[in-house]
């Protein structure tokens, strides 16, 4: 009875004290005496078909006492439901607080890991643009190329007109044509390196791609766990979804869920790293590509400028020797005249001698004789032949001199024209027009 009473305090009923009266053995009370006549109800030897009052008081009891246990065990539900009501309400409460911080901790992980997908996307997306605007100095530093290409093989096409001896491989053809193999080869790294750029773009973008729909993804699940955390029991948006707790086949595991998104931003920072030594590479070849470029421009530009000052001092030779020539020409010219006019006046003088010496063949008979005069005409006459000979001999010479001279003046003026010629194409064709050559800015492709 003690446990009964823990709960209410109340004390549980007492039971009645028993009547005196005999009893059978059997604890059942009879009546013995005269009843009078029978009214149908067994009074000898039989069981009372009434309760007598000890069973009375005892069913009265029973019912106390059960009520009173009822009671008792009511109450003690009672309590215990309260127990357990504040217990699962403590439990679900401090449950749904951990599972709250919970939510909370995952959003953290989730904006954690948010954020560096963001920081990752912008760095690829800003080294992504920084390539774009590289391959386009690559495109531009490439067309520009082709200026000086142009340059160049006008240059030696125009070389190809001159004339006669000036028509050398000298030291300009020899630096122009390694100058257009430069080019050509400046031309195909250009062209692999925007090869090599367009292939990273796409790797970058590639990279992007896929840290974006992570990034998308877990934008998405942060939204629900934000959500899912602010949720609260007052709240109207909750309803019943059966088959709700249970684990998904597919699901992965916090371990592999950072080391997926870990192992992205892995390969984004790997493609950029290797953006950025492409971009490094790209920077280093612009500037050999056009240090190379513009001192061989130099070193052409030095030798036509050493072939203009040989050519300018081979025609002024040539010209002091045709002035030296000409004033020869002049001279022999004056001698040859001098010659024949020498020759001519031999002729009086001849025509003299003879004529005494044809006038003297008609002297008459004894007279005829070979006297110290007609042995001096005679003399006279031989040594006027020998003379006229021996000018005759100087004419010849002088006008074959004469003649050495006009070739030699007509060679040097043709060489004087050549020269000119090669000096023009140099000077005027080919110097002027290597003035647009492009600058090392240009060809790093700034414009």
């Amino acid at each position: 009875m003690a446990c009964a009473t823990l709960m209410s305090r109340e004390i549980p009923p007492e039971r009645p004290p028993v009547a005196s009266l005999e009893t059978n053995p059997q604890m059942e009370i009879t009546y013995t005496g005269n009843t009078g006549n029978d009214m149908g109800i067994s009074t000898m030897g039989f069981r009372s078909a009434k309760y007598n009052p000890s069973e009375w008081h005892e069913g009265n009891y029973s019912k106390y006492y059960q009520s009173f246990v009822d009671r008792d065990n009511a109450e003690r539900v009672r309590h215990e439901s309260k127990r357990t009501r504040n217990e699962t309400e403590a439990t679900t409460n401090n449950t749904q607080a951990d599972v709250t911080k919970k939510l909370a901790e995952r959003c953290k992980d989730i904006q954690f890991w948010k954020n560096e997908l963001e920081r990752e996307i912008r760095d690829v997306i800003d080294e992504t643009a920084l390539l774009l605007d590289l391959k386009k100095r690559l495109e531009n530093a490439l067309r520009t190329t082709e200026i000086p290409l142009h340059i160049a093989t006008d240059n030696l096409n125009c070389r190809q007109r001159r004339q006669g001896l000036d028509l050398v491989q000298d030291d300009v053809e020899i630096s122009l044509l390694k100058e257009v193999e430069i080019i050509n080869n400046v031309q195909d790294l250009l062209r692999n390196c925007i090869a090599q750029a367009e292939k990273q773009i796409r790797l970058n973008r590639d990279a992007k791609q896929i840290l974006e729909m992570d990034w998308s993804d877990k934008k998405e699940a942060l939204e629900i766990d934000t959500a899912s955390g602010t949720l609260r029991n007052h709240h109207t948006n909750k309803q019943f979804h059966d088959g709700a707790a249970k684990f998904e086949e597919i699901q992965s595991t916090p371990e592999t869920w950072a080391q997926y998104t870990h192992d992205n931003i892995a390969r984004a920072e790997h493609e950029r790293m290797a953006s950025i030594q492409l971009r490094t590479l790209i920077e280093n070849v612009f500037e050999d590509t056009s240090r190379d470029m513009r001192e061989q421009c130099d070193t052409v530009n030095v030798n036509f400028q050493k072939r203009l000052v040989e050519m300018e001092d081979a025609k002024n030779k040539l010209e002091e020797n045709l002035k030296k020539v000409c004033g020869e020409i002049a001279q022999q010219e004056k001698n040859i005249d001098d010659l024949k006019a020498a020759i001519r006046a031999k002729e009086d003088p001849m025509k003299v001698a003879q004529t005494r010496l044809y006038n003297r063949t008609y002297r008459p008979n004894v007279d005829l004789c070979r006297d110290p005069a007609q042995y001096a005409l005679v003399a006279e006459v031989n040594e006027i032949c020998q003379s006229i000979d021996a000018l005759k001999n100087r004419l010849n010479l002088a006008e074959n001199s004469l003649k050495d001279l006009q070739d030699n003046r007509m060679s040097l003026e043709k060489e004087i024209s050549i020269k000119k010629n090669s000096i023009f194409i140099d000077r005027d064709k080919c110097v002027a027009l290597r003035m647009r050559y492009p600058s090392s800015i240009k060809l790093q492709g700034y414009q």
